[in-house]
């Protein structure tokens, strides 16, 4: 059976590292979206305050694979 994916891109950010960042990120949009594959890390940033870093974010591309709801109805009626 085929299976359709879709990306959608979510922004995380941590005051510990990117790691925790990526984690997070992961872990609430596994919250919302169902059939997560796999993420890609698109972009990872430092937010620095008085020459220290006070933050790590990061910019996720989730891939999640779309439920199988059978044909749409498009609400005309025919």
């Amino acid at each position: 059976m085929a299976s359709v994916a879709r990306i959608t891109t979510i922004s995380a950010r941590s005051e510990r590292s990117f790691e925790d960042a990526i984690t997070q990120g992961i872990a609430r949009a596994g919250e919302t979206l169902r059939g997560i594959e796999g993420a890609w890390v698109k972009d990872h940033v430092v937010n620095i305050r008085d020459g220290a870093i006070t933050s790590w974010q990061v910019t996720l591309e989730v891939t999640f694979v779309l439920d199988d709801a059978g044909p749409a109805v498009d609400g005309s009626s025919d």
